[in-house]
């Protein structure tokens, strides 16, 4: 049974709410010559900070960092300032800050030997709060793969307690789109790894995750790469690989069957295939029984309910 998660407390849905934020996501307007050191005191405003005094972000959502794409925003912040600012929050103690978002901009600016660099500073004073806002703000304003967004969203739904639902509205996407990116971290790790690095695209590693097996989908993972599979032509390929696994399963001797004479496990299969998780049919004497569709997470469920969804719509 999944567990109802609670709402966000009132506070932390107004601080990572996408209306509340636009302050942070708009450009420079104040002359870096011009901004004020940090008084210590006010918050949700823009000043100059010593570089030397802000920490990492404990919770940051990017693990991959583009050698050439660091290259190419030094390049520009070298050409125009930056245009961006960062954020921040002041250490319990006020001595240092620590960052929650604008890591590669950082980066970018400690090696180009800025001393300084503009931030906002804000207030965020729980474990929780700091987790959904860097999570969120990573998300919006940052340039993550799949994968981590995948993990960020992830993280939102177990350390945050937000559903899918919630998280959707917070970062500004369908519901299904988060289902789909979340389930993009159940595939094996070489595909996920070809995915980082662009060599296939999200369309691609969906299909594979019809795929029964790990062999099936580096197998099929191989076929894309080297004959430059497009997505139509790879969600073919899988159908049809998926089919013949079936068939191969089937007696010699045995007719096609319909869905009037497939056995019980038959039936189990091809649904496990379809759902892509374990189905039992407990069926009674008389004919009646029940059919049993298992989830192991929050997540599995809710995948399977937009899965029954959209089974439903193609009914109507």
């Amino acid at each position: 049974m999944s567990k109802i998660k609670p709402a966000l407390g009132r506070g932390l849905d107004a601080l990572i709410n996408p209306q509340t934020r636009d302050d942070i996501s708009q450009p420079i307007t104040v002359p870096a010559s011009q901004m004020k050191q940090d008084d210590g005191v006010s918050e949700n405003f823009l000043a100059k900070i010593p570089t030397s005094k802000i920490l990492p972000n404990p919770y940051q959502p990017r693990t991959e960092f583009s050698p050439k794409a660091l290259e190419e925003l030094k390049e520009s912040i070298a050409a125009n300032g930056l245009i961006q600012p960062i954020t921040i929050r002041r250490t319990s103690d006020n001595s240092m800050y620590e960052l929650i978002s604008g890591e590669r901009r950082l980066r970018a600016c400690l090696e180009l030997g800025y001393t300084e660099i503009p931030a906002y500073i804000i207030k965020v004073d729980t474990k929780e709060a700091m987790l959904a806002l860097a999570l969120i703000e990573n998300i919006q304003r940052e340039k993550l793969n799949p994968i981590e967004i995948g993990i960020a969203y992830q993280r939102l739904i177990e350390e945050c307690n937000l559903s899918q639902e919630e998280v959707a509205n917070k970062v500004g996407k369908d519901r299904s789109t988060i289902t789909n990116t979340i389930r993009l971290l159940k595939l094996e790790e070489e595909v996920k790894k070809r995915l980082i690095s662009e060599e296939i695209s999200q369309g691609h590693a969906r299909a594979l995750l019809s795929l029964p097996d790990k062999k099936s989908q580096l197998d099929i993972l191989g076929k894309i790469i080297k004959d430059q599979l497009s997505v139509r032509k790879t969600e073919r390929l899988v159908k049809n690989f998926v089919e013949q696994k079936n068939k191969k399963n089937q007696p010699d001797n045995q007719p096609s069957k319909n869905i009037q004479n497939l056995s019980q496990s038959d039936l189990e299969d091809k649904l496990r295939v379809i759902f892509g998780t374990k189905v039992v049919f407990n069926q009674r004497k008389d004919g009646s029984g029940e059919v049993v569709f298992e989830y192991y997470s929050n997540d599995e469920l809710e995948r399977l309910f937009d899965l029954f969804s959209m089974v439903g719509k193609t009914a109507q």
